[in-house]
């Protein structure tokens, strides 16, 4: 006898996960390796990030620094050349004789001669004649950079120049006008002027390259300054580089240090960059230091190739042991996400067919329980919903037959000017959305009709100006009235202001122009249409043509041009039909103090023109 073991109903999908995982427990030691990789290279990338700006702003210290003491030596100088001019022999001799000194010559020799990084220095008095000493000739461009700093010196302004290219061949050299005012009691006596050999930056900039570096300073427009090599010279635009551009882009704004990876092309190759700017606020310049990215990383590189080589060999022996695995767990998963995605999309038939005895299975067993529900919940919500809709409009329907029995003389009315507006709003390219709206809202727009007393609405003749005001109150009634129900909001502009007029002179509120929301301008144009084109006991109908020339001659004044256009369209396209009526007998005329239409195109035979005018107030 063979004796059976009981097979369970269903596999635990806990006991299928556990059995992957210990076929591929390596993966663990592959996240972790990762884990470490990554926090390494996130370490490895910020220090090479930090000693870049740490170089940078040392470069901007020690410039800003040296401009500062610059500065104070000729402050200094300034202030003694004042003291000597004050206090030497010669009674009300002119300053300028002043400054032809030997004492003041000697002093101006003595400064140039006091640092290695002075080449020139200049002393001009108000009338710009003075003494120089140097070991340097100022060439043309130099001289233009002394006129402009002798104009800020008598403006009262130090100044700081543009570096220049001085001498040819090995003699040349990078150089900087600096210059400040001589002035005692606020008059101006005169400027003493440095030019400046830059050449100290130069080697604190080659000091720098021999780590890697790539090291220069340029000024505010992108111009280099100086440069740790020759490759670049004085002058050139270095905007090439995008750490460059991303300083002249910030200008003044440029206040703190600033690291970003960018490319450099040179020809069909591309470099891959690493570089960081300082700015030096005090003369609008910036160091900037790059690296190529390959050479900055290197020690990530190196870690991230050995690391994914073990990696690799890891996951090649963990895929050949799970994929039998994965597969039967990824399978039913894609089964029932492409299932569940049809279901999100409305349809809801699909149902999944899965053998497997895990938790899955019953899953999909569950899944396709709950299809079934779904299916037959949406349809009766579907159902619902149609319901509801249809015992709404049928409701609003009800409501503006109502206030069409109510007033004998514009019965179907309601149904007319809705009819006519959706005609209009469809020519008009409006969405579906609003000609909803606009359809109860034509639907009820007389609605407050049924506070205007019987004598008023159903009177055959003209009204009196008091009645007349009774009879305008019907708009506000009818907003008043359905203003507390919600789902009706929306649709109050219509019923309110669709007898307000383009030109102000409608009512209740005489709103001009565009103040007078679109859905009642629409329906403004279909509730004139209709009075005009059916008989009422005061006013014979007008031929439709004849209606739309007098429509035609409201737009702008009272009505929308838009919508009388795309009234137009559709009655010529054919779409609209008028029936006749039998014609009632007219009233008695109306009092003069009831508005008339303008003069029309053609106009009608005047009996028929002024019921027009009670006829639009009253419908």
């Amino acid at each position: 006898m063979t004796l059976k073991l009981p097979i369970p109903a269903r596999v635990p999908l806990l006991y299928v996960i556990l059995g992957v995982l210990l076929a591929i427990s390596v993966l663990p030691m592959y996240f972790y390796s990762a884990q470490i990789e990554t926090m390494n290279r996130t370490r490895l990338k910020t220090n090479e990030m930090l000693l870049q700006n740490t170089v940078t702003r040392s470069l901007a210290d020690d410039i800003a620094q040296h401009q500062a003491a610059l500065h104070m030596m000729l402050a200094n100088l300034s202030s003694s050349i004042q003291v000597m001019m004050l206090a030497s022999p010669g009674g009300n001799a002119p300053v300028a004789e002043k400054l032809m000194t030997p004492e003041l010559r000697a002093m101006v020799e003595n400064f140039v001669s006091s640092s290695n990084d002075i080449a020139y220095v200049t002393l001009l008095n108000a009338d710009a004649k003075g003494v120089s000493a140097g070991r340097i000739e100022p060439d043309a461009f130099l001289q233009r950079e002394l006129e402009r700093s002798y104009q800020a010196a008598r403006e009262g302004r130090a100044y700081s120049g543009q570096p220049l290219m001085v001498g040819n061949g090995k003699s040349a050299r990078t150089v900087m006008l600096v210059s400040s005012p001589i002035q005692y009691g606020g008059r101006f006596l005169g400027m003493i002027a440095s030019v400046v050999d830059m050449d100290y930056l130069i080697r604190r900039l080659q000091q720098v390259s021999q780590g890697g570096l790539m090291p220069y300073v340029v000024d505010s427009q992108g111009r280099l300054v100086a440069a740790a090599t020759p490759q670049y010279a004085t002058g050139q635009d270095m905007t090439q580089f995008e750490i460059v551009r991303s300083f002249v882009g910030q200008g003044s704004k440029a206040q703190l240090a600033a690291t970003s990876e960018f490319a450099v092309r040179d020809g069909n190759k591309t470099t891959e960059m690493l570089g960081t700017y300082s700015p030096v606020t005090s003369l609008d310049w910036a160091v900037v230091v790059q690296k190529p990215r390959e050479d900055a990383y290197r020690g990530i590189y190196e870690m991230q190739r050995t690391g994914r080589l073990l990696a690799w060999l890891a996951v090649f022996v963990s895929v050949g042991l799970s994929i039998l695995s994965a597969r039967r767990i990824t399978s039913p998963l894609q089964v029932l996400a492409q299932s569940s995605r049809a279901i999100a999309r409305g349809d809801f038939s699909q149902r999944v067919h899965l053998k497997t005895r895990t938790e899955i299975g019953e899953l999909a067993t569950t899944f396709n329980t709950m299809s079934d529900e779904l299916e037959q919940f949406v349809e009766d919500l579907k159902r619902a919903a149609d319901e509801n809709k249809n015992l709404f409009m049928g409701s609003i329907q009800m409501l503006a037959g109502a206030v069409d029995e109510k007033d004998p003389y514009t019965r179907g009315h309601s149904d007319r000017v809705t009819k006519y507006s959706l005609m209009i709003g469809a020519e008009m390219g409006l969405d579906a959305e609003f000609l909803e709206i606009l359809r109860i809202s034509a639907q009820l727009h007389d609605v407050g009709k049924i506070g205007i007393e019987d004598r008023i609405l159903k009177k055959p003749g003209a009204l009196t100006p008091e009645e007349f005001e009774i009879m305008k109150t019907h708009t506000t009634k009818g907003a008043n009235i359905l203003r507390p129900v919600p789902q009706l909001r929306e649709m109050l502009p219509g019923i309110e202001l669709h007898h307000e007029a383009l030109n102000g002179r409608g009512y209740p509120y005489g709103l001009k122009g565009d103040d007078i929301p679109l859905l009642a301008r629409v329906i403004a144009v279909a509730d004139t249409f209709d009075a005009l084109t059916t008989n009422r006991p005061y006013q014979k109908a007008h031929d439709p043509v004849e209606a739309l020339r007098i429509i035609q001659n409201l737009s702008g004044q009272r009505l929308d041009p838009s919508a009388v256009t795309a009234l137009m369209g559709v009655f010529y396209r054919g779409e609209i039909r008028i029936v006749k009526t039998v014609t009632q007998t007219a009233p008695a005329e109306l009092p003069a103090t009831v508005p008339t239409p303008t003069s029309v195109p053609n106009p009608t035979p005047q009996p028929s023109v002024a019921p027009l005018a009670v006829e639009i107030s009253r419908t």
